[in-house]
Formats: C-alpha cells, sequence, structure tokens
C-alpha cells in the first residue's frame, strides 16, 4: 500500500512538471498584393493559385482597345506633324536661296528693296513656324509615350517572386483601378509571430537571437524585429489551455531571406 501511494505521488509530481518553456507561435507573412493600375474588364488570367511567379512574369491583362486606340491615335498625329514639319523645312530652304537672289540682285542694282524684304520676312516666318512644330512635335512624342505606357499598364507583370496566395477577380469582371487582383507572398516575407508571457517579457528585447522549432522541420534562428508595446489575451490560434487567458505580448522574429514555413504554421520559439 505505501509503496503504491509512492507511485501516485511520483506520477502526479510529474504530471505537474513544465517539460517545455518554449513560448508558442506561428508562422505569418507580409503579402503583396497587385493591383490593376487602370480600371477595365479583366481578360485573362495567367496564373492559379499556389503558382510559383517570377519577377517579370505576365499575371494577368485587361481589355486594352480603348488604349490602343489612343495609342494608334497619337501616333498617326506624330506621323502627320513630322511630315508637315518636313515640308515647312523643304520651303525654308527654298526661301532662303530667294533671300540669297534678292540679297544679290540688291548689290547689283537690280532688284528693288520691297522684294527683298518680302524674302527675308518669309525666311523669317518659315523659321518661326517650323520652331513652333518642333515644339508641336515634342509634346506630341510625349503624348504617344504616355499612350504607349498606358497600353503597357494593361498587362500587369509581377515585380516579385513567391507563390500566388490568393485570387479576387476572374476573367469576365471588372477590375475597377487600384484595387488588388491576386496576392503573392515573397519568401523573404515570411516571419514569425509568437507570444511572451507577462512574466517572461524581461528576457527578450529587440535585435536578440531565438531559435524557431516545429514539427517536421529543422530549428531555425531569426532575429527579434518587433515588440508590442500592449499586452493582450492569448490568441485562440494559440492551442494551449496552460497560457489560455493569460496576458502576453505579441512579438515578432525574422531571417534574412525569410524563413521556410507556411503562415499559420505552429511554431515554438526559445530564446538563444
Amino acid at each position: 500500500m505505501k509503496r503504491l501511494i509512492v507511485v501516485l505521488t511520483l506520477l502526479l509530481g510529474a504530471c505537474g512538471q513544465k517539460h517545455d518553456s518554449a513560448w508558442l507561435g506561428y508562422g505569418e507573412g507580409d503579402y503583396a498584393f497587385v493591383s490593376a493600375p487602370q480600371a477595365g474588364w479583366l481578360t485573362s488570367l495567367a496564373v492559379e493559385r499556389g503558382q510559383l511567379v517570377h519577377r517579370g512574369g505576365l499575371l494577368f491583362t485587361l481589355d486594352s482597345t480603348e488604349q490602343r486606340a489612343s495609342r494608334d491615335q497619337a501616333e498617326a498625329a506624330l506621323v502627320q506633324a513630322k511630315a508637315s514639319l518636313a515640308q515647312e523645312e523643304a520651303n525654308l530652304t527654298y526661301m532662303k536661296t530667294e533671300l540669297a537672289r534678292q540679297n544679290r540682285l540688291m548689290r547689283a542694282n537690280a532688284g528693288t528693296q520691297q522684294a527683298y524684304d518680302q524674302a527675308e520676312n518669309n525666311a523669317r516666318q518659315s523659321s518661326a513656324r517650323i520652331a513652333q512644330m518642333r515644339a508641336q512635335i515634342g509634346q506630341m512624342e510625349a503624348s504617344l509615350s504616355g499612350a504607349t505606357y498606358n497600353l503597357s499598364q494593361r498587362r500587369v507583370a509581377s515585380q516579385t517572386d513567391g507563390p500566388v496566395e490568393d485570387i479576387y477577380f476572374r476573367p469576365g469582371e471588372y477590375v475597377p483601378a487600384s484595387t488588388s487582383v491576386l496576392s503573392i507572398l515573397p519568401p523573404a516575407n515570411v516571419y514569425i509571430r509568437f507570444f511572451v508571457p507577462e512574466t517572461q517579457l524581461a528576457k527578450i528585447h529587440l535585435g536578440d537571437r531565438v531559435r524557431i522549432s516545429c514539427d517536421g522541420c529543422r530549428s531555425m534562428e531569426a532575429e527579434v524585429t518587433f515588440i508590442a508595446s500592449q499586452e493582450e489575451y492569448t490568441p485562440p490560434v494559440i492551442f494551449s489551455v496552460g497560457n489560455r487567458e493569460k496576458l502576453v505580448f505579441k512579438v515578432e522574429a525574422r531571417a534574412k531571406g525569410g524563413i521556410p514555413i507556411h503562415p499559420g504554421q505552429p511554431v515554438e520559439v526559445r530564446p538563444l
């Protein structure tokens, strides 16, 4: 009987011991939300959820009928303006020749001052028209560049690497301007969010190194980059009966290049 009491006492004591003082947390990520720079109908989607995309890869396209027409119109106007400029430059060459001829006639006392003045005025006016036309062509070239850029924005390419996490619009739907069409999670943006009990807050500081472990993955190290200034109750995502309803401080840790886990994946964090 005494032996049974001793065994029960040891078992109860073992049950009451704390085998692990790790802080509990989970993976989190800063998502890149890719928006349509202009409003329009979504005509095609080049990726699907979970697909790995690379910088420069096509993501989706918007209807470009209006933008293509604007580009073509600006291009045609520029071609016409350049043709008019070439014609005016040829006209100026002729007027300069006529001005030189009138000058020779004046020196030979075979011409009139009126004819010379008229030739000089014609050349001056032609030079002014050429300067004005060149300025207009510069504006037209800027308009063409703007129209070409607007057309290019109908094909949206990725500016980062990572898997597509979610898609919010499908072909056939109208996308308002600056509205996210899909989201991407760059691997470098994955970090750890964990919760430190109020009684242990003094053990951790910004810049401290921590060790991260999870089921089925090798341990990793990260640096503490954020400590909440206000305490809160343990969130329900942390499945721990012992820590429930205890005040904790939210802490985040990051590693260069990101942390190779999935957002939402439970982890254990220990100070180094």
